[in-house]
């Protein structure tokens, strides 16, 4: 498996290291007991969740031509928020949880 776009620049500048990411890369993606889609699914989701952008779209494109739906592709981002929103406003109780007046 190729280095992202976005670390193609480890070719040039540290060789080494990308070829120890991309071993990652390759040991982590290929399919075993999850398929490539599902895989690529949950790696969407969470750069969502991270913010990644640019990573979301590319993924996006890479399952459409798998043939992923629309449909499938807002599902696995709705549960990225879910499981992130979440946590916000699990961690937003503790603003009222603290401090409480005797």
């Amino acid at each position: 498996m190729a280095l992202p776009p976005f670390l193609a620049f480890l070719d040039q500048t540290d060789p080494e290291f990308a070829q120890a990411i991309e071993k990652v890369a390759s040991t982590a993606m290929k399919p075993e007991t999850l398929d490539a889609k599902t895989k690529l699914l949950i790696a969407m989701a969470l750069d969502a969740a991270h913010g990644a952008a640019t990573g979301v779209e590319s993924i996006a494109r890479t399952l459409r031509g798998m043939g992923t739906t629309d449909a499938e592709i807002a599902e696995a981002l709705r549960i990225a928020y879910y499981a992130f929103g979440n946590g916000i406003l699990a961690a937003s109780a503790a603003a009222f949880s603290r401090n409480k007046p005797d």
